[in-house]
Protein backbone atom coordinates (compact mmCIF):
# COMPACT_ATOMS: atom_id res chain seq x y z
CA UNK A 1 0.00 0.00 0.00
CA UNK A 2 1.11 3.35 -0.99
CA UNK A 3 0.92 6.21 1.40
CA UNK A 4 0.89 10.01 0.27
CA UNK A 5 1.56 12.85 2.97
CA UNK A 6 0.48 16.43 1.48
CA UNK A 7 3.38 18.50 3.29
CA UNK A 8 1.32 21.49 2.00
CA UNK A 9 -1.19 21.65 4.71
CA UNK A 10 -0.22 23.05 8.14
CA UNK A 11 0.36 21.51 11.16
CA UNK A 12 -1.28 24.37 12.85
CA UNK A 13 -4.69 24.27 14.12
CA UNK A 14 -7.53 26.46 12.84
CA UNK A 15 -8.66 28.79 15.72
CA UNK A 16 -11.61 27.81 17.71
CA UNK A 17 -14.53 29.01 16.55
CA UNK A 18 -16.02 31.65 19.51
CA UNK A 19 -18.26 30.32 22.35
CA UNK A 20 -21.87 30.61 21.91
CA UNK A 21 -23.26 32.27 24.91
CA UNK A 22 -25.80 34.56 25.98
CA UNK A 23 -24.76 36.49 29.56
CA UNK A 24 -28.47 37.78 29.83
CA UNK A 25 -29.26 36.31 33.01
CA UNK A 26 -31.58 32.75 32.75
CA UNK A 27 -34.58 31.53 34.45
CA UNK A 28 -33.58 29.84 37.94
CA UNK A 29 -31.05 32.81 38.84
CA UNK A 30 -28.41 31.48 36.27
CA UNK A 31 -26.53 33.58 34.98
CA UNK A 32 -26.37 32.93 31.34
CA UNK A 33 -26.89 30.17 28.88
CA UNK A 34 -23.94 28.39 26.90
CA UNK A 35 -24.40 26.44 23.94
CA UNK A 36 -21.31 24.24 22.79
CA UNK A 37 -20.75 22.70 19.29
CA UNK A 38 -19.85 19.17 21.38
CA UNK A 39 -19.19 17.20 23.91
CA UNK A 40 -15.55 17.70 23.62
CA UNK A 41 -14.57 19.97 26.39
CA UNK A 42 -10.94 19.86 26.28
CA UNK A 43 -12.20 22.09 23.12
CA UNK A 44 -15.11 23.78 24.02
CA UNK A 45 -14.11 25.09 27.32
CA UNK A 46 -10.86 27.41 25.95
CA UNK A 47 -13.72 29.98 23.76
CA UNK A 48 -15.76 30.00 26.59
CA UNK A 49 -13.27 30.85 28.98
CA UNK A 50 -12.13 33.52 26.64
CA UNK A 51 -15.34 34.60 26.52
CA UNK A 52 -15.62 34.69 29.99
CA UNK A 53 -12.38 36.35 30.98
CA UNK A 54 -13.37 39.71 30.21
CA UNK A 55 -16.37 40.54 31.61
CA UNK A 56 -16.87 38.50 34.76
CA UNK A 57 -13.10 38.93 35.83
CA UNK A 58 -10.24 36.22 35.50
CA UNK A 59 -11.59 32.89 35.20
CA UNK A 60 -9.70 30.61 37.43
CA UNK A 61 -11.65 27.27 37.89
CA UNK A 62 -14.82 25.78 35.83
CA UNK A 63 -16.60 22.43 37.52
CA UNK A 64 -18.97 20.41 35.77
CA UNK A 65 -21.11 17.18 36.17
CA UNK A 66 -19.65 13.96 34.41
CA UNK A 67 -23.14 12.78 33.10
CA UNK A 68 -22.47 14.66 29.78
CA UNK A 69 -18.79 14.87 29.46
CA UNK A 70 -17.38 11.57 28.44
CA UNK A 71 -13.40 12.99 28.98
CA UNK A 72 -12.57 16.00 31.60
CA UNK A 73 -9.52 17.48 31.19
CA UNK A 74 -7.64 18.63 34.65
CA UNK A 75 -7.39 21.95 33.25
CA UNK A 76 -7.32 24.01 29.80
CA UNK A 77 -5.05 27.02 28.64
CA UNK A 78 -6.15 30.59 28.66
CA UNK A 79 -3.93 33.03 27.73
CA UNK A 80 -1.08 31.04 28.57
CA UNK A 81 -2.92 30.28 32.12
CA UNK A 82 -4.07 27.35 33.38
CA UNK A 83 -7.47 27.04 34.15
CA UNK A 84 -8.59 24.00 36.49
CA UNK A 85 -11.51 22.14 35.53
CA UNK A 86 -13.44 20.39 38.69
CA UNK A 87 -16.35 17.54 38.57
CA UNK A 88 -18.77 16.24 41.04
CA UNK A 89 -21.78 13.90 40.55
CA UNK A 90 -23.08 15.03 44.21
CA UNK A 91 -22.49 18.93 43.93
CA UNK A 92 -22.85 19.75 40.49
CA UNK A 93 -25.94 19.85 38.54
CA UNK A 94 -25.76 17.99 35.33
CA UNK A 95 -27.03 20.45 33.45
CA UNK A 96 -25.04 23.47 34.73
CA UNK A 97 -21.81 24.62 34.11
CA UNK A 98 -20.20 26.61 37.19
CA UNK A 99 -17.28 29.21 36.44
CA UNK A 100 -15.33 30.45 39.44
CA UNK A 101 -13.53 33.99 39.26
CA UNK A 102 -11.05 35.37 41.99
CA UNK A 103 -14.31 37.52 43.64
CA UNK A 104 -17.19 35.05 43.18
CA UNK A 105 -19.01 32.35 40.88
CA UNK A 106 -21.38 31.73 38.14
CA UNK A 107 -23.89 29.57 36.88
CA UNK A 108 -24.27 28.95 33.33
CA UNK A 109 -27.17 26.97 31.84
CA UNK A 110 -25.46 24.29 29.20
CA UNK A 111 -28.14 23.61 26.46
CA UNK A 112 -26.69 20.22 24.76
CA UNK A 113 -24.80 20.29 21.65
CA UNK A 114 -27.13 18.56 19.85
CA UNK A 115 -30.34 20.68 20.22
CA UNK A 116 -29.93 21.86 16.49
CA UNK A 117 -29.65 25.21 14.96
CA UNK A 118 -33.18 26.59 16.33
CA UNK A 119 -31.56 26.62 20.12
CA UNK A 120 -29.87 30.07 18.97
CA UNK A 121 -33.38 31.43 19.04
CA UNK A 122 -33.82 30.61 22.54
CA UNK A 123 -30.66 31.32 23.62
CA UNK A 124 -31.77 34.87 22.58
CA UNK A 125 -35.32 35.03 23.66
CA UNK A 126 -36.97 35.30 21.19
CA UNK A 127 -39.31 32.13 21.67
CA UNK A 128 -39.20 32.10 26.08
CA UNK A 129 -42.42 30.70 26.76
CA UNK A 130 -44.44 31.13 23.48
CA UNK A 131 -46.52 28.96 21.54
CA UNK A 132 -44.56 27.38 18.55
CA UNK A 133 -44.85 29.38 15.70
CA UNK A 134 -46.65 28.97 12.37
CA UNK A 135 -43.31 26.12 10.61
CA UNK A 136 -41.68 26.00 13.63
CA UNK A 137 -39.51 22.71 13.90
CA UNK A 138 -40.10 19.55 16.04
CA UNK A 139 -36.06 20.42 16.83
CA UNK A 140 -37.28 24.07 18.73
CA UNK A 141 -39.88 22.11 20.13
CA UNK A 142 -37.61 19.64 21.51
CA UNK A 143 -34.67 21.71 22.62
CA UNK A 144 -37.52 23.97 24.60
CA UNK A 145 -38.99 20.88 26.72
CA UNK A 146 -35.50 20.05 27.14
CA UNK A 147 -34.58 23.31 28.80
CA UNK A 148 -37.87 23.50 30.41
CA UNK A 149 -37.28 20.44 32.43
CA UNK A 150 -33.76 21.50 33.48
CA UNK A 151 -35.37 24.29 34.63
CA UNK A 152 -37.83 22.34 36.54
CA UNK A 153 -35.97 19.37 37.79
CA UNK A 154 -33.45 21.35 39.76
CA UNK A 155 -30.82 18.65 38.74
CA UNK A 156 -32.30 15.54 40.22
CA UNK A 157 -30.97 13.26 37.73
CA UNK A 158 -29.64 10.34 39.29
CA UNK A 159 -25.46 10.72 39.91
CA UNK A 160 -23.91 8.97 36.85
CA UNK A 161 -22.03 6.18 37.41
CA UNK A 162 -19.96 6.41 34.47
CA UNK A 163 -16.40 8.33 35.28
CA UNK A 164 -14.15 10.94 33.55
CA UNK A 165 -11.90 9.58 31.89
CA UNK A 166 -9.18 12.17 32.73
CA UNK A 167 -7.36 10.17 35.13
CA UNK A 168 -9.49 11.45 38.11
CA UNK A 169 -9.87 8.55 40.98
CA UNK A 170 -12.52 10.56 42.76
CA UNK A 171 -15.19 13.85 43.54
CA UNK A 172 -12.97 16.68 44.03
CA UNK A 173 -15.11 18.67 45.99
CA UNK A 174 -16.19 22.43 45.28
CA UNK A 175 -15.26 25.25 47.48
CA UNK A 176 -17.60 27.45 48.29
Amino acid sequence: MNVTIDRTMSSRRLPAPPARLSLTPAPGGLDGVWWPRSRALSRELPPLTAALDSPWGRVTRVAVNPAHWPVIPSWVSLAGRAVWVDWSTEEQDPHRLTVFFADGRRDVLVVPPEAGASAARLMSGDSGGAPPRAGETADMMDVRSALEAWETDGGADAPSARRPSAGSAGVRPLPD
